[in-house]
């Protein structure tokens, strides 16, 4: 394939998306977390990952997606962002796919402006889009309006 790229995918709420595969560090199971006091709603804790204490956040609150059920277990997608390793909470993995550039194409204007906000645009797969994270601003904690950069 001539400019292919791979991508490890996700779902939230029924959403494909897609990280570039050299950004994910690892899938991991969901393990106990530890919380952080008058921490943003989006954090969800802390996670202790084979000695290396990670940032977790809550994928879905980031996005202004609704709550997950309760009966569903999240999944951990350890990444790697401009501020340090994060792990973020999705609620299954998918697969590896590798997409040409000439899939690729802009945010749709339907998306909720926070969700365009966090997407580089979609990919048109067979199915589905697959929306493209841009892992560092999804890694970005708002603070009183205002976002921070996670320095893990």
């Amino acid at each position: 394939m001539n400019n292919a790229r791979q991508f490890c995918t996700f779902y939230l709420n029924h959403l494909l998306f897609g990280v570039e595969s050299q950004k994910i560090q690892e899938v991991v199971t969901y393990r106990e977390l530890r919380p952080v006091p008058l921490a943003p709603p989006v954090v969800s804790g802390l996670m202790n990952l084979r000695g290396q204490v990670v940032l977790v956040l809550e994928l879905r609150r980031q996005l202004e997606l609704p709550e997950r059920p309760p009966e569903m277990t999240p999944i951990c997608l350890v990444v790697r962002a401009a501020g340090g390793t994060v792990c973020l909470l999705a609620d299954e993995v998918g697969n590896v796919v590798e997409v040409e550039e000439a899939t690729f194409e802009p945010s749709p204007e339907t998306l909720s402006p926070r969700l365009r906000s966090v997407i580089l645009g979609v990919h048109k797969l067979e199915h589905q889009l697959m929306h493209v994270l841009d892992t560092d601003q999804a890694c970005e904690v708002r603070v009183a309006g205002q976002a921070e950069v996670v320095e893990a």
